[in-house]
């Protein structure tokens, strides 16, 4: 591997992966393409096939790895620098250092008045609060939009790995008990900004 290469390929990976081509029909190369096709959760999905390299599609770049070629469209190449195809007991398996952007998350045009939204202000402050502030976080209302709360975490909850649950199991369950006229909890925290960035966006 080079220094401007932007994947990798683990030895055994390349020999699964060199066997497997080997089975194409043909006489012309094959080589492995890899796109980028969406994310799940906090990582990329990806499409991978065995194409002919004369195919290759515009915008594509040719990545050599001993006999194997890999290609891959030009507009993924930040998202896959370095990436490394490894061999695990699951099978071929992308370990990529890199992870999508969350997208911005943001409450609707909703108010800060109103018998229920007293009501969701009492709840956080005399028992959400209190729960969590513990791992020394806390929790805000940001407005009401119907039955929906939308919430902000700070502090210790603000980029923690263990929101959604925290959320889950603790602040929507303590909300929706609570408050009957509450039918769902939204987190809009903009976790990513947070020490350990974590994006969850939780609806019942």
């Amino acid at each position: 591997m080079s220094d401007d290469t932007v994947l990798s390929v683990a030895p055994d990976a390349l020999d699964m992966i060199l066997q497997l081509r080997d089975q194409e029909p043909g006489d012309g190369e094959f080589a492995l393409s890899i796109e980028v096709t969406g994310f799940r959760g906090p990582q990329f999905t990806y499409e991978l096939a065995f194409v002919a390299l004369d195919d290759k599609k515009e915008g594509w770049i040719t990545e050599r790895h001993d006999g194997l070629a890999l290609i891959f469209p030009e507009d993924d190449t930040e998202k896959l620098d370095g990436a490394a195809l490894e061999l695990t007991d699951q099978g071929l398996s992308m370990n990529n250092p890199n992870s999508p952007a969350p997208p911005p998350m943001s409450a609707p045009g909703g108010d800060l008045s109103g018998p229920l939204v007293d009501q969701v202000q009492q709840v956080i402050k005399e028992q959400v609060n209190p729960a969590i502030a513990a791992h020394g976080g806390g929790a805000e209302l940001v407005s009401v939009d119907g039955t929906i709360a939308y919430l902000r975490l700070f502090g210790g909850c603000q980029g923690c790995g263990l929101a959604q649950v925290t959320l889950k199991q603790g602040i929507e369950r303590i909300l929706l008990e609570s408050i009957p006229a509450l039918t769902q909890v939204v987190d809009v925290t903009d976790h990513a900004s947070g020490e350990d960035p974590y994006y969850q966006s939780q609806k019942k």
